[in-house]
């Protein structure tokens, strides 16, 4: 059924509107006609006892899909409060990452109180898949895929697809193994269909492929399938043989958790891997996310006072200086963040290295010397205009006074630019995440920075105390 834009944005509604099982139960042939997606969040919401009841209406592989969509608090708490048969039933229809996934979030008494009740095959896939790094390869395949040797029909090979079932996500791609399970390429399964029926798998095999290591990192091997288009790529070990595979959905959303963690720490914003998401993280957690980097960022910032304090004498003699001294710090810390972001994302995506610090920055200062032009010849049209009815000293005209003010922005705007530039690969540099040179810190550096142009370029252009 086609969702209509419309549709979309009612689904919540809907769920909200599922407080009766009378309600849910004249709403269900709409739902039932829902993609996966929209009728997990739907149910989402119902209450656990509900559920129960409603999962009836859907055959056991349609509940495993729906229930792998749900959040992973909520398959936890509906685990908890059904029978281990009901739920076993669910659990082994779930792909095979998202059992791993949800089984890891169990006590070490949940997981022993389960196991008994699973099949042998889905008791080995899941503790196989649970003993993998959550941030490696092997933490974020599935063993959900069809495999084939090399000396079969074509005939032959399509009824082993149909014994080994694989998802419709997965079938694309059918992997040719040895006696060993050693990964010799690959068909697709438009060659399986196209092909002769008597015609040899090794006629049709594609050789050249791109795989992945189970200790390779997710986000790697996320890039790898981004990088070659790629609808799953192969998991092997260490003796070349195939273990699982990664599916593009997945490593969508590993580049959506990586973009997301980098956000926050370029925001100063700590992560925590324990919180989920933004509506099941407490407003404490949200809070010691958020409070390090802010109390020792205002700690920094005490730099600034001292610095303004030290030129109060100035301030005094030229109330003007005071009028433009935000104009200047923004100015500075918007080039600074600017910049400190196409650089993080140019070293994220592989686009430059810790050995382009020189072209980097070569590149920077010109594009910030064109900036500071711009911006500079609009600093002094706005003092000139803003200004013209402004006390100041006789001896100081208003065009001089607007040409230093222009020339410090200009001067912090370039300075800015090559610090926000170069902060993200110096911390590449020592081994740390350059996401770590987060806005805040940034915008910090750039005042104390930017003050010091200031107020150095008007003191001695206009020999003040």
């Amino acid at each position: 059924m086609k969702m209509h834009n419309r549709d979309k944005n009612n689904l919540q509604k809907m769920a909200n509107d599922l407080n009766s099982m009378e309600k849910i139960s004249m709403m269900m042939p709409v739902i039932k006609k829902m993609p996966i997606i929209d009728i997990s969040e739907i149910l989402s919401v119902v209450d656990n006892d509900d559920l129960v009841l409603v999962f009836n209406e859907f055959t056991y592989e349609e509940q495993g899909e729906i229930f792998a969509e749900f959040p992973l608090v909520k398959q936890l708490s509906f685990f908890q409060r059904v029978s281990k048969k009901l739920f076993t039933r669910i659990f082994e229809e779930m792909p095979s990452d998202a059992r791993a996934d949800l089984f890891q979030l169990m006590t070490q008494q949940e997981q022993v109180d389960l196991l008994p009740y699973l099949t042998k095959h889905v008791k080995e896939d899941v503790l196989a898949l649970s003993s993998y790094p959550s941030d490696t390869a092997g933490g974020i395949m599935i063993t959900d895929f069809a495999t084939v040797s090399k000396d079969m029909t074509c005939f032959e090979a399509i009824q082993q697809v149909r014994k080994d079932s694989p998802s419709k996500k997965t079938i694309y791609y059918i992997y040719v193994v040895n006696e060993d399970r050693t990964l010799v390429g690959f068909i697709t399964l438009k060659d399986l269909i196209i092909a002769e029926p008597d015609v040899l798998v090794e006629d049709e095999l594609h050789t050249e492929f791109v795989f992945g290591y189970l200790s390779d990192t997710s986000e790697s091997v996320a890039k790898k399938i981004d990088k070659y288009q790629l609808v799953a790529l192969p998991i092997i070990n260490d003796k070349k043989q195939l273990v699982g595979i990664v599916t593009h959905d997945e490593a969508l959303d590993v580049i959506q958790a990586e973009h997301t963690e980098d956000m926050e720490r370029f925001m100063g914003i700590l992560s925590n891997n324990e919180e989920l998401d933004y509506n099941d993280t407490s407003i404490f957690g949200h809070f010691k996310k958020r409070v390090f980097w802010l109390v020792t960022l205002a700690i920094v910032g005490i730099i600034s006072g001292l610095i303004i304090h030290s030129y109060e004498g100035a301030l005094a003699q030229m109330m003007i200086l005071a009028l433009y001294m935000p104009m200047v710090a923004d100015t500075g810390g918007n080039a600074g963040s600017q910049s400190a972001t196409v650089v993080i994302r140019a070293l994220a995506l592989g686009q430059i290295s810790i050995k382009s610090w020189a072209r980097v920055l070569w590149k920077e200062t010109r594009i910030a010397l064109m900036l500071s032009i711009c911006l500079g010849v609009l600093a002094f049209a706005k003092v000139v205009f803003l200004s013209w009815e402004t006390e100041i000293p006789a001896a100081y005209p208003l065009v001089a006074t607007g040409g230093v003010i222009a020339v410090a922005l200009s001067l912090q705007v370039i300075s800015s630019t090559i610090i926000g530039a170069i902060l993200p690969i110096l911390v590449r540099k020592f081994g740390g995440d350059p996401a770590v040179a987060a806005s805040p810190a940034i915008t910090t550096i750039v005042d104390i920075s930017g003050l010091l142009i200031y107020f150095t370029l008007a003191a001695k252009f206009f020999n003040l105390q």
